[in-house]
């Protein structure tokens, strides 16, 4: 079954590093923060997919899929991850990279996804 893309998807990236000495802390805040995030996020309209992945070697990444830019710019008003879960994380020894950008998605190597044009 071949998933189909609007031509106006947008992909998130938001991107952290930590000290790996602190990784335990931060997965454990990442972890905690999921217990907020998942249902506050799967609020939001335009949403495809969400992933986040921690690293021992000391980043994580949240990347997230949406139908439009416009759906995508939602996560930065997000109460839930702007103030709750990056206070959370900050003092867990995370620091978020700035600015968090939005990528209009441009092709995959997948046969599996079609994006509309």
């Amino acid at each position: 079954m071949t998933e189909q893309l609007p031509g106006s998807t947008s992909v998130r990236i938001s991107l952290a590093t930590f000290d790996p000495s602190r990784f335990a802390e931060v997965d454990a805040a990442n972890k905690s923060s999921s217990e907020y995030l998942i249902p506050a996020i799967q609020q939001l309209p335009g949403l495809i997919h969400y992933y986040v992945a921690i690293s021992p070697q000391g980043s994580m990444v949240h990347v997230s899929i949406w139908d439009t830019e416009e759906h995508a710019q939602q996560m930065s008003h997000l109460k839930e991850m702007v103030v709750i879960a990056a206070e959370e994380l900050e003092a867990a020894g995370a620091t978020f990279i700035r600015p968090i950008v939005n990528y209009p998605i441009s092709w995959t190597p997948s046969d599996e996804i079609e994006i509309q044009s």
